[in-house]
């Protein structure tokens, strides 16, 4: 009996530390299958998927770079961006693309139009072809936006990152914002803002009646305090701050842009993302605060004014109510957004489009006795008012140059959601598409062998003559997802430059250094230096 219980004993303590070494070996081996796991998603992030695009993109006869780990060609790219920066260019030239495309150009003349680069373990095709870029901008659902870079997205949210049932629904409720009929509205408010920049420049004239400046920052401002008063009521005074802030995040947010986008490195705690997010409290905070005020202004009854929040707060709650669903609408966050968005895209696009003119008008002084003289012949003396500004062709001939030229944004991207046929190419899911604005711009297959030549009178019968249809001029974008704010935009540029053109004629100043560089938008890297003369009308 005494053997018995011994025995029991010992084969319940055997079965009892078998079933703790079981259960104490559970967590190693989910511990082992998350690590395996991850790798193995690694090892396909970083290697078997890249090899595998690279293989189908190279069966159809596209050529680039070899895959290199982790990388892909953004070394190299980077090395040429900062040797192209590192010298400006002759003064007269406006072949760009060397300096703000440097390796997507050097790419094309190397391996075709049809190439692609790596953008970290990504292939990226260049598309030129104007029938393929046609189809990328229309067909939205088959190439979607890239995953934006965490930054960016803290300094360009809204809109312009949404896909689908989001974007269409965020379009449908801004769209009256920008409604022409509205636009014309804030007509005294543009005009306001000129007016004072005006003045500035008048109470900097020298007794000989002129001034030599950088006028880049003026435009800043000048496309700040315009974006303050049309979209928020308020000025460029109390909309400093805002500005300022942007400015410093867009900073930044190079510094960041030509990594690669490692999974949850945003989350590391540098000093640049703790200064990234500090930023962005610091606007989000600004912007809730004047949303909060226009929210209780307008429940309270007062009526609706003419600027971008009062239209989208008003659009919003209409599509709340007419739905009877509040999901159908923006929430605060979404509406802080697109708010942030207002200010980045209304203040770049508007003076960089403003710089370059200015600087071209300086160049070719002929074009710019041209439009001034059809300033003079529409307005006189008088401040501008929109039935003329339509009559201005000289003025929108210029225009569109310098955004042919010049555009704000040198090149967009695009994503291929599913395995797509486009044209004779079989584009696999998972590959990126570039569409290099610059490159096509410049093409002389498509625009003559004077494409990087300044001629406004290629415009002279409007841009579907100048494109004889084709999709070769897309400075706003195209397609559905065209840029929102055109209009504004557009309209800001010929009010500013008929109310300059009437008061000033401007020279280059022997200090002006041509150096076009791509800071999101297309800016001048050492300023735009010109001498102001004082026109007697």
């Amino acid at each position: 009996m005494k053997y018995l219980l011994l025995s029991l004993f010992h084969g319940s303590s055997t079965f009892s530390t078998e079933r703790e070494m079981e259960a104490a070996s559970w967590p190693t081996i989910i511990l082992l299958l998350i690590i395996m796991i991850w790798a193995w998603k690694m090892l396909n992030w970083l290697w078997l998927r890249p090899k595998r695009l690279e293989r189908l993109l190279r069966e159809q006869g596209l050529q680039g770079n070899s895959y290199t780990l982790f990388v892909g060609d953004l070394k190299e790219f980077g090395k040429m961006r900062n040797e192209a920066l590192s010298k400006p260019m002759n003064l007269f030239s406006h072949d760009i693309a060397p300096r703000v495309l440097s390796f997507i150009q050097h790419t094309v003349n190397k391996h075709g139009k049809n190439s692609f680069i790596w953008f970290g373990p990504i292939p990226r095709v260049t598309l030129t072809d104007p029938e393929q870029i046609k189809d990328v901008l229309n067909k939205i659902y088959d190439f979607g936006k890239p995953d934006m870079n965490p930054h960016v997205r803290l300094l360009a949210p809204g809109l312009v990152s949404h896909e689908g049932e989001k974007w269409s629904k965020h379009r449908k409720i801004i769209n009256p914002a920008f409604n022409l009929e509205k636009l014309k509205n804030m007509l005294p408010l543009f005009i306001k803002c000129c007016d004072d920049l005006i003045s500035k420049w008048e109470g900097m004239l020298s007794s000989d009646g002129t001034s030599e400046t950088d006028i880049w920052p003026f435009f800043q401002n000048l496309a700040s305090d315009v974006i303050s008063r049309t979209a928020f009521g308020s000025s460029y005074e109390e909309g400093r701050r805002i500005f300022q802030l942007l400015k410093e995040q867009t900073e930044l947010t190079i510094q960041t842009f030509l990594k690669v986008n490692i999974p949850g490195w945003r989350f590391v705690p540098t000093t640049t993302h703790r200064r990234m997010k500090e930023i962005n409290k610091d606007i989000e905070a600004s912007l809730m605060d004047m949303i909060n005020k226009r929210e209780t202004a307008l429940k309270a009854g007062e009526a609706t004014k003419n600027n971008l929040l009062d239209i989208l707060l008003e659009s919003n709650h209409k599509e709340i109510q007419e739905q009877g669903n509040k999901n159908v609408g923006m929430n605060l966050e979404e509406v802080i957004e697109e708010c942030k968005l207002f200010y980045f895209a209304g203040q770049e696009t508007t003076s960089v489009l403003l710089v370059w003119t200015m600087i071209l008008l300086s160049m070719y002084p002929d074009w710019q006795t041209r439009a001034r003289e059809e300033v003079l012949q529409v307005f006189g003396n008088r401040k501008p008012n929109f039935e003329g500004l339509n009559h201005l062709k000289i003025v929108t001939m210029i225009l569109n140059e310098v955004l042919r030229l010049y555009p704000p944004v040198v090149g967009l991207a695009r994503k291929v959601n599913e395995d797509v046929k486009l044209g004779n190419l079989s584009l696999p899911a998972g590959v990126q598409i570039s569409l290099p604005i610059v490159l096509v711009h410049h093409d002389c297959e498509l625009w003559g062998d004077d494409a990087k030549e300044f001629k406004p009178e290629r415009f002279s019968e409007g841009l579907l003559k100048a494109t004889n249809g084709r999709v070769s001029f897309f400075a706003f974008g195209g397609g559905p997802r065209i840029c929102i704010g055109q209009n504004f935009s557009f309209l800001e540029a010929k009010i500013a430059l008929s109310m300059i053109l009437q008061r000033f004629s401007f020279e280059l100043s022997p200090t002006y250094t041509h150096a076009p560089t791509s800071v999101i938008t297309l800016q001048p890297q050492h300023g735009a230096h010109l001498i102001l003369h004082k026109v007697e009308i």
